[in-house]
């Protein structure tokens, strides 16, 4: 049986993301609030509820996953960030951005593009996401909720339930989120490669080119 969690964005309720956090050590699927919409999240290596992400999206394992991280801090473990980047990222974080950068030695070859050996990292405007990046003390494996055949995220907790009552252990509202994806920027070459305008400015990045 699945779970609802209600947390207000402005004063999360601490005991609920503290159980949260805890549902994911144990292999829980969550569907949690971001500024790009709702999304489907898991511990990073938990390969089961990984699996569980994919089937719910329709997508198969040549389609990578987020890593959704608390700060340029924790996002610098997981990726290779040169000062450059990181200047840039900091000028557009937290924010809706997913950005392709090459990754380190702590990213799961599974998790990191076959023939690039990069990763999506990204760090959300939500407070209740950040909330519970920070009592999980690591990144979540993420994605975008967009069910197969559709093109934009789910807005509606209660409609989400509704679809993915079996699928999913634990669903948490936290406020208004986002309704379009984020924008994806790559960051591997030379120059910032914008490959998905959505919800974040892509104009920040167009102008290093």
């Amino acid at each position: 049986m699945s779970h609802l969690f209600t947390i207000h964005p402005d004063n999360p309720n601490l005991r609920l993301v503290r159980q949260a956090a805890e549902m994911l050590r144990d292999g829980a699927v969550i569907v949690y609030p971001t500024d790009s919409g709702y999304a489907l999240g898991c511990h990073l290596d938990d390969k089961d509820a990984v699996n569980r992400i994919r089937r719910i999206r329709g997508m198969d394992d040549k389609h990578l996953l987020t890593l959704v991280c608390r700060d340029l801090s924790e996002l610098s473990t997981y990726a290779k960030v040169s000062n450059t980047h990181f200047r840039l990222m900091k000028n557009n974080t937290p924010g809706s951005f997913t950005f392709i950068l090459e990754a380190t030695k702590e990213v799961p070859r599974r998790l990191q593009h076959p023939k690039r050996s990069t990763v999506g990292v990204r760090i959300p405007d939500h407070p209740v996401a950040l909330a519970l990046l920070e009592e999980l003390n690591e990144p979540l494996l993420s994605s975008t909720l967009i069910l197969p055949e559709e093109h934009h995220p789910l807005t509606d907790i209660h409609e989400i339930r509704e679809i993915l009552e079996y699928q999913i252990d634990l669903f948490i509202e936290g406020g208004i989120v986002g309704i379009n994806p984020t924008t994806v920027v790559d960051l591997t070459g030379a120059a910032p490669k914008v490959l998905r305008a959505g919800a974040g400015d892509a104009s920040a990045f167009a102008s290093e080119g």
